[in-house]
């Protein structure tokens, strides 16, 4: 028996009013621990797609499941709260310690003060941050890849199975974003986590997904793995963009010389 999907849109669209849609009919089955990253240029509807999944927007037609459930007919914040969102703002609450921080959807599941505090001991090692040395710091006093790797941890807190992601890596320097995006994708594994993350690096979605989205003016152009977009995407755009690592490497090797 085919296993269902854990995210589903079946013909989903978003339209603000005027002119091109922000989703077009847009139908897309993500499976149980897949690691997808959705790609395209700005206006493509990559935002909005992921918006859909958490009810912070709602499609004007159309249908997204969430572990069979419509989320039309869910309620948003019970929604929102098992399902991981992190994104590159960070979002962390300047007045809470990062141990305040990564307790708050605990807490609104009420959870003991015990219960939270493991929790957060936990996830600070999970993410690579000392509990002793970090716990009690605000985000003022964190680098950005610190703040980043306290937000990813606020995303796990109550144990989502599912992760959205919305450029999560994007404002991070190259040494950073390679290192968090590396054991974040340790983490997707080890946790057995179904990951959607958007993002403009296609090189980033090759070598962090097991599956690229590749999106165009509100339309799903192309899906496949990265070894499958970047041998053949089609044509036009999604060709186009999925060529990039290619180029990319082979500057490298130029480069680097003979090995």
């Amino acid at each position: 028996m085919t296993q269902a999907p854990v995210i589903s849109f079946q013909n989903a669209a978003k339209s603000y009013g005027g002119g091109r849609p922000a989703l077009d009919r847009v139908s897309l089955d993500i499976p149980e621990r897949a690691f997808v990253a959705v790609v395209g240029p700005s206006g493509s509807g990559k935002t909005t797609l992921l918006r859909l999944v958490n009810r912070l927007t709602d499609p004007s037609d159309g249908v997204v499941r969430v572990e069979g459930e419509d989320v039309g007919t869910a309620d948003a914040v019970a929604l929102r709260r098992r399902i991981g969102y992190v994104f590159q703002g960070i979002g962390l609450f300047p007045h809470m310690t990062v141990g305040e921080n990564i307790g708050v959807t605990p807490r609104l599941l009420g959870w003991d003060a015990a219960r939270i505090a493991a929790r957060v001991t936990e996830l600070l090692g999970l993410v690579r941050l000392d509990a002793a040395a970090y716990r009690d710091r605000f985000p003022h006093q964190l680098s950005g890849g610190e703040r980043q790797r306290v937000g990813v941890a606020r995303a796990l807190a109550a144990g989502p199975r599912i992760v959205l992601m919305d450029e999560p890596f994007g404002a991070l320097d190259p040494l950073t974003r390679d290192a968090l995006g590396r054991d974040y994708r340790q983490l997707h594994a080890e946790l057995g986590l179904t990951t959607v993350m958007i993002t403009h690096d296609v090189v980033e979605a090759a070598l962090l997904a097991d599956r690229i989205v590749v999106m165009a003016e509100g339309r799903l152009i192309a899906d496949g793995t990265p070894h499958e977009l970047m041998r053949q995407a089609g044509d036009g755009y999604a060709l186009e963009l999925m060529q990039t690592p290619r180029r990319q490497a082979e500057r490298l090797q130029a480069l680097l010389g003979p090995a």
